[in-house]
């Protein structure tokens, strides 16, 4: 995940991306703990140069923070944090989302939310999804990759890529 980043260089080989990559989804610890949550909003968007006031509307709405979004981050509870990196994550319309496990916090509803954001983010883009939660990959993904010593293994079906994964783990 960090190789594809960008924030870790490959020992050997090389990834080659096009387009644009999100930082990790839902990430909460790039986030200044002094400045509110809509101060970390605005500075993401100017960042990544797109329209703060759209972003604002989206990240407020999504997160459902209410008069939280105004205090400082640092008094944020964990599952806060994750309303407004998420939030911030489908805010910005990249063209390969990079997911690891962020859809397990927050309460049913919430996740629910996440899911259904992400699948509609999703259309006409690509992730990268590293996940424990094998129906969630059922749901989103077409295809996986399953790794073991170093080495990848491709598989355009997703049931496939499960069953190799799962039978590595017997």
């Amino acid at each position: 995940m960090k190789i594809v980043a960008g924030t870790l260089r490959p020992d050997t080989g090389a990834v080659d991306v096009t387009g644009s990559v999100s930082w990790p989804v839902g990430l909460s610890r790039s986030f200044h703990a002094d400045l509110t949550g809509l101060q970390n909003t605005r500075f993401v968007a100017r960042i990544y140069g797109v329209d703060g006031d759209r972003l604002e509307a989206f990240v407020r709405d999504f997160s459902g923070l209410g008069d939280h979004f105004n205090l400082p981050f640092r008094t944020y509870s964990q599952g806060m944090r994750a309303r407004l990196g998420f939030g911030l994550s489908m805010g910005i319309g990249f063209d390969t989302y990079l997911i690891d496990e962020i859809t397990a916090v927050g309460d049913a509803k919430f996740r629910a939310t996440c899911e259904a954001a992400l699948v509609d983010r999703l259309s006409g883009r690509g992730a990268v999804i590293v996940s424990h939660s094998l129906g969630f990959l059922r749901r989103v993904c077409d295809a996986g990759v399953v790794i073991e010593n170093g080495r990848t293994a491709w598989y355009d079906d997703i049931e496939a890529a499960l069953v190799a994964h799962q039978a590595l783990m017997a």
